[in-house]
């Protein structure tokens, strides 16, 4: 048995598939009012391989011009970020343990050939505040380590409706995606895997 870092937890199966399925229908309803679109690394430009977009009063964006940062409205169509959907607020106030509510929520979408590498997740003033991350969908490949990036790793597979919380010393740690395992959940009807993660921004 494997044994995670300091303060990061990982709760598989946390979701059962009747609570998946409503928060996959919430999620659809973000997504109709503020689409995926296709982030770009700073300077580089190069497109990610996943798509995004995000739900709260802040969303993560990120461009070749500006760089990874915190806006409030969407940068693709210019309007503001949708609510985050009641089933969201209740996950973070069952599973963070923290006072603060949470002020935005990312979407990622997975499709079988995407991946996201090893990064910290240190874009947010508030950096005590943990950070939940939820899975729908298809399996990953799930990769953690310490706070420095040269650090050892380990990995473990995060199947639909399990949970990870970053907190503590685990707060930030790096961490990514290596790989989806396609057709392991008939949650999305056309596959892939989306991935949601609930933040504090400020202090």
């Amino acid at each position: 048995m494997q044994v995670l870092p300091k303060g990061i937890r990982h709760i598989p199966g946390f979701l059962d598939r009747a609570k998946q399925e409503a928060l996959v229908e919430s999620i659809r309803a973000v997504v109709a009012y503020a689409p995926l679109y296709v982030p770009a690394m700073p300077r580089t430009g190069k497109p990610m391989s996943v798509r995004m977009t995000n739900c709260g009063s802040l969303g993560w964006v990120t461009d070749k011009e500006r760089g990874y940062r915190y806006q409030s409205q969407h940068p693709v169509t210019g309007k503001p970020w949708p609510a985050m959907p009641d089933m969201l607020l209740e996950l973070w106030r069952t599973l963070s343990g923290a006072a603060k509510e949470p002020e935005a929520c990312l979407v990622n979408f997975y499709a079988d050939d995407a991946r996201m590498g090893l990064h910290q997740d240190r874009d947010e003033k508030d950096l005590e505040t943990p950070v939940v991350s939820i899975s729908l969908g298809d399996s990953c490949l799930f990769r953690v380590g310490g706070t420095e990036r040269s650090g050892g790793t380990l990995s473990f597979k995060l199947a639909s409706g399990d949970i990870v919380v970053l907190g503590g010393e685990g707060r930030l740690a790096f961490h990514g995606v290596d790989k989806i395992y396609p057709n392991t959940s008939t949650l999305l009807k056309n596959g892939g895997r989306i991935n949601l993660t609930l933040r504090r921004v400020t202090v």
